[in-house]
């Protein structure tokens, strides 16, 4: 294993250390010639992990990475593939929904894994991730669920997403499997997982964090007082490695001792070209605290 892969559980395949997240796949029209350039772009580079979820795009856009896949068979061997669910949209897709909830139920959790199984026309999920905590979950019923569908091989592992550390080991309890992962929001804007005991539980158990918003949603770029502070110190790391800022900004996430894996969106080809450039950025102690005071605006304690 080295900077650019990274093992989630034993028995699972060596997933990509960046994973790409196709949730603006279908922002704007696109062929599907177009979406497969994009799949082609990350695996070219090593990106072979890709994270999906049922609702993104208002549920199309597993279907439209599906069509892309089928355009290049090879795909389905040198790809693995992360989804997502428990939302349950008010939704013109869905119009006799009164409210938008949380479903972690048997019923529901099998029926969105065989959707997105045949929405992405491949034949098992590499990771299901139970997408929000819900308040409503049964967890001896979601975890006995999410154990059946690894024992018949319609998911290889499952995890979580958006969990505190008591959701994480409720469900954890309720399951002979390992969670393998919790899918939270990290960047240098939002900095909460490094104390409020977020990495610190998946670091004692041995388990990869995936870190979403990454670039915080490209406000890491825009006009807010933190983002003006980090902007020059960004540059300059950036011109020493011949990279673009994003690059630095994702390189401070790999550079943590959790192994973090972060989940990179861009819908815009040119930048997907150049996701990789974050492994040629080393960060060291120092340099990462720098950025870490720039970003809060204040000297750690």
């Amino acid at each position: 294993m080295n900077q650019t892969s990274t093992q989630y559980l034993p028995n699972l395949p060596a997933f990509s250390r960046i994973v790409y997240g196709a949730w603006r796949l279908n922002d704007a029209p696109t062929t599907t010639k177009q979406v497969l350039d994009k799949i082609h772009a990350c695996i070219d580079q090593g990106i072979t992990t890709f994270d999906h979820a049922d609702i993104y795009g208002n549920y199309s856009c597993e279907a439209v990475f599906g069509q892309a896949m089928m355009m290049d068979k090879r795909l389905k061997k040198i790809s693995q593939h992360i989804s997502k669910c428990d939302i349950m949209l008010k939704s013109d897709v869905y119009p006799k929904r009164r409210v938008k909830h949380y479903d972690t139920s048997a019923i529901h959790l099998k029926a969105s894994v065989e959707a997105s199984l045949k929405k992405l026309n491949i034949d098992a999920l590499d990771m299901l991730l139970i997408h929000r905590p819900d308040p409503f979950m049964n967890h001896l019923e979601t975890g006995a669920t999410l154990d059946d569908l690894i024992k018949t091989g319609k998911i290889r592992s499952a995890g979580v997403s958006n969990f505190k550390p008591w959701d994480f080991s409720l469900l954890q309890g309720a399951m002979k499997n390992p969670l393998a992962t919790n899918q939270i929001e990290i960047s240098l804007l939002k900095q909460d997982a490094f104390s409020n005991g977020d990495l610190a539980l998946l670091q004692q158990l041995g388990r990869v964090p995936m870190a979403w918003s990454p670039l915080a949603g490209g406000a890491l770029f825009g006009d807010s007082e933190p983002a003006r502070r980090l902007q020059p110190a960004l540059s300059r790391i950036a011109a020493q490695y011949g990279v673009h800022s994003d690059a630095v900004a994702i390189a401070w996430l790999l550079a943590h001792p959790a192994n973090i894996a972060p989940i990179y969106g861009t819908n815009n080809l040119t930048r997907i070209k150049r996701i990789s450039d974050a492994y040629k950025v080393s960060i060291d102690r120092e340099t990462w605290f720098e950025f870490m005071e720039l970003a809060s605006g204040k000297e750690v304690a």
